[in-house]
């Protein structure tokens, strides 16, 4: 479905009817990650939705700097398009940063939120590995854009090395569709530039160390971390998921085996009985 949002359009997945379950996705993604998670999710009762960020999918590609902040105001005006309440947000990557900061700016609309490999705090350069270390600064520098915007690298690289089992070019098509110039692929250059490292960019920090209060102070919230292994590029790491277990309240820790950082086309089936679960348990 297709609706007219501020001065562009946002494509959304949407089926069912009763609570609403919102599935956000992340970078170099769309809805389309979700294709074999919410069949799993679906239950009476339940409306699953999931949204093409702006810029990215089959949404509209407005002139944009695509900051977090742009992604976050496009959300909010189709949230309120909707009408939605009482919301179950489900967030993978960046989509799970958006997740937070949406409930944390709006908290008497939210019922649960569910998490996995997603932004949740800060870190710094020192705290990653060496491959994604120069992932990061080489992204950051003057090669990143040539990187990302002169060709398919961050969307190949995300489903052939960013999985356990990679991608054909079949499967790939529809992730690579969206993005057929150097400009449509802008929004991937700046979300893969935003990683809050060292407190900068000091817009995305500021957010993230936001939602983080919200996380710590909002117990009467439930909140599922999923995490997974295999993978030396997951953003969930064992230290990562020890603080969120010391910080976010009302936090379940349910591992779900091996994956990479896009484990929804690695592990559907399992991510969709985990959530089935853990909101069946919440009456949500």
């Amino acid at each position: 479905m297709m609706i007219d949002v501020l001065d562009s359009s946002l494509f959304y997945e949407d089926s069912g009817d009763g609570v609403p379950f919102v599935f956000l996705h992340g970078n170099p993604s769309s809805s389309r990650q979700w294709r074999d998670v919410l069949p799993g999710v679906a239950a009476p009762g339940r409306r699953l939705l999931a949204p093409d960020l702006v810029g990215m999918g089959r949404s509209g590609k407005p002139d944009l700097p695509y900051r977090f902040g742009d992604h976050a105001r496009y959300l909010d005006a189709w949230f309120d398009a909707l009408g939605l309440e009482d919301v179950v947000l489900v967030g993978h990557d960046w989509g799970g940063a958006l997740a937070c900061d949406w409930a944390a700016r709006h908290p008497g609309r939210v019922r649960g939120v569910a998490l996995m490999e997603a932004i949740i705090r800060g870190t710094s350069l020192d705290e990653l590995g060496e491959g994604p270390r120069r992932r990061a600064e080489t992204i950051r520098g003057p090669e990143g854009e040539k990187l990302v915007l002169d060709g398919d690298f961050l969307i190949r690289s995300a489903y052939t090395g960013g999985v356990l089992t990679p991608l054909g070019e079949e499967e790939l098509r529809p992730y690579l569709e969206p993005y057929p110039t150097r400009e449509s692929r802008r929004p991937l250059l700046e979300w893969a530039r935003s990683l809050p490292l060292d407190g900068e960019p000091a817009d995305v920090a500021e957010r993230v160390t936001s939602f983080g209060t919200w996380l710590g102070t909002s117990g009467e919230v439930p909140k599922l971390l999923l995490t997974f292994d295999s993978s030396p590029t997951l953003l969930i790491t064992p230290a990562v998921a020890a603080w969120c277990a010391d910080n976010v309240a009302a936090l379940e820790i349910l591992h779900v085996g091996p994956a990479g950082h896009h484990a929804t086309e690695d592990r559907p089936g399992e991510i969709a009985a985990a959530i089935a679960a853990w909101a069946a348990r919440h009456g949500l």
